[in-house]
Parts: structure tokens; sequence; C-alpha cells
């Protein structure tokens, strides 16, 4: 049994942490408590769960330390391929340009992979949520409610780091869905209520 937490603001959220579920724990805001019935309450905690049990905190650790070394690398390369390291003066400086060509466009490749790996968790725990209810409108509707409820009151503390660790983004901002850590709102709920028990 994980620990349950409240957190103290109105903003409609809840996260899962932990580095394995024996040292795990589930927060819920004072907000989502408000703004879910039980059944909507339910799925989201269920959500929050699979996180747990699939190991999700896990994968982003690994991920994102591996986009980190990759930017890290590139960063690196960008210096070498400023101050002429990776060959010296002789060379014809293509090979320069192609280093820092590389050096910019890996980190973004990079950051890519890690936001489509967060979003293929947040789909595989949607699903394993409704397969251990045995029922996916709860959450289905939850998310609906959530969406909506955020964008009337965005969680007025916190880091974007974070935004991954919650079950939909509490932050609102100009980001394109591209740099999203969560797929669109809309397709979770469409392959949820379109989930056979």
């Amino acid at each position: 049994m994980p620990k349950v937490y409240v957190l103290p603001t109105k903003s409609p959220n809840a996260f899962a942490t932990g580095r394995n579920p024996k040292n795990a724990a589930i927060a819920c805001t004072e907000g989502i408590m408000e703004l879910l019935n039980d059944d909507e309450l339910k799925g989201v905690i269920a959500h929050e769960a699979s996180h747990i049990k699939n190991r999700d905190t896990l994968i982003q650790v690994v991920a994102a330390t591996i986009a980190g070394v990759i930017s890290y690398v590139a960063m690196m390369a960008r210096w070498a391929a400023i101050f002429g390291g990776f060959g010296g003066r002789d060379r014809d400086g293509g090979s320069a340009m192609e280093l820092l060509f590389l050096a910019i466009v890996t980190p973004i490749v990079a950051t890519l992979l890690q936001l489509a790996i967060s979003r293929s968790r947040e789909f595989l725990a949607d699903e394993t949520a409704a397969k251990t209810l045995h029922n996916s409108y709860g959450l289905a509707s939850a998310l609906e409610k959530l969406e909506g409820g955020i964008h009337a009151k965005p969680m007025p503390f916190g880091s974007k780091a974070t935004s991954a660790m919650f079950i939909s983004n509490p932050f609102r901002g100009g980001l394109l869905n591209l740099f999203s850590t969560h797929p669109p709102m809309k397709e979770r709920i469409s392959k949820l209520k379109n989930m056979n028990f």
C-alpha cells in the first residue's frame, strides 16, 4: 500500500512517486477531491497506482539520465567544434560543421525521445487502471473534468520540470504538443471510451 498525501492547493491534480512499489506514494490535491465524484477519483487513483506497478518513475529517471548524458556530450562537441578540437587546424573545416550540426540536433532528438516515452507511459497507465477496475468510464470522465479544471485553476507553485509526474499537465503555457510530456487529453479519453471489458 503506497503512502497517500493531500496537497493543499485548489488546482485539481494527482501524481505518484517512489523508486519502487515498496517506497511509493500517491498525492492528490484538495482541488481534485472536490472536483471528482467517487468513481472518477477511483479511476485517478488506479491510474497513479498503475504508474507505481509499471515502475514508470524508474523508467522516467533512466530516460532523463540518458537524455542528460546525450545533451552533455553534445555540449562538449559544440565547444570542440567552436575551438577546433577533434581534428586540429589542418583539416578543411567540414567536419567541424558536421560536428556542430550533430551537437545541436542530438539534444533535440534526445528530448523528443524522452517526451515520447513519457507520453507512452501515460497511455499504459490509463489502460492498466481501466483493466484493474474493469471500467474505463470513471477515468475518462475524470480526465474530461481535469482538463477544464486545470485551465480554470492552474498549479500556483512548482516547476515545469515536474509536470510529467502529474496525471494532467498542471501548468499551462505556449508549448507545442510536440514538446508536451502528456498525450492530448482528447486522445486519452477516446482510447479509454473505446476499451471493451
